[in-house]
């Protein structure tokens, strides 16, 4: 009997042991304060319906937490919102709320949504405003295409940033008693002293040409100072970098400066002694100084002008400088021009800044406005997410007035979306939020538009391809590319429905590690030596399932985020590959990443006069040639 009672007691202990321990094993993953008080805003477990066949997302990484940051539930307040009929434009910014409460989240995430809250209350006090007025029509324009200054001013204001082709051109003399002048691209002044985006430091040779004058160009933030000078002409090692194509310093200023550099000292000593010897030394003896562009006492004229990449600067008619863009100084946050140090300014002009359309005059807004997508249970065949920036209105209505009057997008098989982020202008998110109205295409996104944040529209561009406008394919594309519908199509036709990824696909490339290249990449953010296949950024297509994992990726926060966007596709891919099914590459040379040839499906940095043309070519020519 003993024995008996013994065994069961021992039975006994054991069974309590294992329940204990499996007890132990399958404890919840320990919450977040923010994730207990939001208890509503995860749902990570997918029923059966919504997983497709075989996918399978990675368990094995460990999932960034989710916090809480400033500005955040301001924009998600949905008090904040606008009414049903006006929502259009904000489908895909109440699915955003978890991308952007990530732990790991991406350069400037904080930043841009701290701003971009101030931004939306300043725009919904602004609709409301103009609600309220009746003389809302006949407003001034606030976007004007030119700015002028006269009569010696100093600085003056850039009305909503600047673009590419925008211009600031000085016509001064520099004054002879002063060691030179600087023009400097200001951001907008808040408490914090404003940014300097471009400062453009002209240093003379003095009254007796007793130094080598120079040109230095940098960028300064409140956050961090001064960043790092580049001169012109520089002694150093040669800088082979161009910026658009165009050298960071004038060869023929640089080529001279070296050439007397071995013979300068002497010949600055014999300015001297002409001086001290009453002898004119205005005669410029010393070449280099005579070949600089700005002289003590002469008229001169400089536009600085914005491309792709950089600032470049053009003195009296020969091109001199270029500056590339540094991260978080684009030209888009340029609210003014300040000119300081020894200058008699004659007059300043800024011209080719962005400007709205005038919807009040718009004559074909009911055929160009997005045809309305009604049978929601029935698949889009493609929809087309386009990145724009706030006021780029002009390459938005270049679009809207050439492919995009395709018959596809027309007739609803196709769908085109502008993603979008706030501006820091009010006058820039007003005109925005007005043509959003106008023409229901864009989507705008809950942040300020920095470019670090471009992969957080690639995300948007999916849950808009997946949850709101169900679509086979989706595209990305950006908003100076011109894209043949019909041909997209056709060639979609021959290609397969599941893990397709179409465009021009780079198979071997690696990532940047120089610190000054926009495209930097720390062994932090990527400790591998090659990336996984991507198609590069002005135009690729992937598969719906594809897309379904990358949003399901995110919202299961076990995918990795990574701020260049057509990169980040390829890593995300390639994750789809390993858990869900094999991937079919196809390459495309015709998606031309920069600029346009014969034949093409897709030609990239064309402008809104190019757009036109090549649509203008196509309705009358029917074949894909380019414009000069």
């Amino acid at each position: 009997m003993k024995k008996w009672t013994g065994g069961v007691l021992i039975i006994g202990l054991a069974c309590i042991l294992l329940v204990s321990y499996s007890f132990i094993q399958k404890q919840p993953e320990k919450q977040s304060s923010y994730e207990f008080f939001h208890p509503n805003q995860e749902h990570t477990n997918f029923s059966n319906s919504e997983q497709p066949k075989g996918e399978k997302l990675q368990t094995f990484v460990k999932r960034p937490r989710l916090v809480n940051l400033d500005g955040l539930n301001y924009l998600f307040n949905s008090t904040h919102m606008p009414k049903e009929e006006e929502g259009k434009p904000l489908l895909a910014w109440g699915q955003m709320r978890l991308l952007l409460s990530r732990s790991d989240s991406l350069p400037m995430t904080a930043q841009g949504i701290k701003e971009a809250a101030v931004a939306w209350k300043e725009l919904q006090s602004t609709i409301d405003e103009n609600r309220a007025s009746k003389f809302v029509h006949n407003k001034e324009r606030n976007c004007s295409f030119s700015v002028i200054s006269m009569n010696n001013a100093t600085s003056f204001s850039i009305p909503c940033g600047l673009i590419e082709d925008s211009s600031i051109t000085v016509i001064a003399i520099p004054k002879g008693n002063q060691d030179g002048f600087q023009i400097e691209f200001v951001g907008l002044e808040g408490k914090e002293e404003a940014d300097v985006i471009l400062s453009y430091n002209v240093v003379l040779s003095g009254n007796n040409f007793t130094k080598e004058p120079f040109i230095a160009q940098n960028t300064w933030t409140y956050e961090f100072g001064w960043g790092k000078e580049e001169r012109c002409p520089s002694h150093g090692s040669p800088n082979n970098a161009k910026v658009d194509g165009l050298v960071k310093c004038n060869e023929q200023l640089m080529g001279s400066s070296l050439e007397e550099n071995s013979t300068s000292k002497q010949l600055i000593v014999n300015n001297k002694n002409k001086s001290s010897n009453g002898s004119d030394v205005s005669g410029h003896d010393n070449h280099m100084v005579s070949n600089f562009p700005f002289l003590d006492g002469s008229l001169f004229t400089a536009t600085i002008w914005v491309g792709v990449e950089g600032f470049h600067a053009t003195v009296n008619g020969r091109h001199e400088t270029s500056f590339a863009y540094r991260e978080k100084l684009e030209p888009w946050l340029v609210s003014g021009v300040r000119v300081k140090g020894g200058l008699h300014i004659i007059s300043t002009l800024a011209k080719g800044l962005p400007v709205s359309e005038n919807l009040d005059m718009a004559i074909d807004l009911e055929e160009l406005k997005a045809p309305l997508i009604s049978n929601k249970s029935k698949r889009l065949l493609l929809l087309i997410g386009v990145f724009s920036s706030g006021n780029n209105f002009e390459r938005r209505m270049a679009l809207r007035r050439s492919w995009m009057k395709y018959e596809a997008v027309r007739s609803g098989v196709v769908a085109v979306r502008f993603f979008i982020g706030l501006h820091k202008n009010k006058e820039v998110n007003f005109e925005l939020w007005r043509e959003a109205q106008a023409y229901q295409d864009v989507q705008l996104m809950p942040f300020v538009d920095y470019y670090s944040l471009l992969t957080l529209k690639t995300i948007a561009i999916c849950i808009m391809g997946t949850k709101i406008f169900p679509a086979k394919y989706i595209m990305k594309t950006d908003d100076d590319a011109f894209v043949r519908v019909d041909e997209i199509l056709a060639s979609l036709k021959t290609k397969t429905s599941d893990g397709l990824l179409y465009g021009q696909v780079s198979l071997d490339s690696k990532p940047q590690r120089d610190k000054d290249n926009k495209w930097y990449i720390s062994t932090e953010e990527w400790p591998h030596e090659s990336y996984p296949p991507w198609a590069h950024g002005p135009g690729y297509v992937i598969s719906r399932d594809i897309a379904k994992f990358i949003v399901r990726g995110h919202h299961e926060r076990s995918l990795k985020l990574f701020k260049l966007e057509d990169v980040a596709m390829g890593i995300w891919i390639e994750e789809f590959k390993k858990h869900v099914r094999e991937v079919q590459y196809e390459n495309d040379e015709r998606f031309y990443n920069a600029g346009c040839e014969p034949n093409y499906i897709l030609a990239h940095y064309q402008n809104p006069r190019m757009v036109l043309c090549l649509w203008e070519k196509m309705q009358k020519e029917h074949k894909p040639d380019c414009c000069d």
